[in-house]
């Protein structure tokens, strides 16, 4: 009876952290803003080998500029002469980021990757 006992409260422990899994790998969601700046960021470090305090403020920039965007020029709801001047605002508020976080060399050859 005792071991009937241990084997149930054994399979409900594995059920509950089954769960507690599946609920941790819906948070790491592609779509979320964060996600695709690990992915742009990522990439670029590769190019522009960047230093971590570089990283931090970078992911900072991209994330914000994301969020910016969605809110603010992809948006449905926002005309599209006030997305268009939303974009030059957010992407001249992001190149100023870039221009301060980036060394000389980083952002003239960041420029020169296509990136304005």
């Amino acid at each position: 009876m005792k071991k009937i006992l241990s084997v149930i409260a054994f399979a409900f422990i594995i059920a509950l952290g089954g769960q507690k899994m599946q609920a941790q790998s819906l948070s790491q969601d592609v779509s979320r803003p964060e996600a695709k700046v690990k992915m742009q960021l990522a990439e670029l470090n590769k190019s522009l080998d960047f230093t971590a305090e570089q990283e931090r403020t970078l992911f900072r920039a991209f994330v914000q500029k994301e969020v910016n965007y969605s809110r603010y020029v992809n948006n449905a709801k926002i005309s599209q002469v006030d997305a268009k001047a939303n974009k030059a605002k957010y992407d001249e508020a992001f190149n100023q980021a870039m221009a301060k976080t980036l060394t000389d060399a980083q952002f003239a050859k960041w420029k020169a990757m296509g990136n304005k």
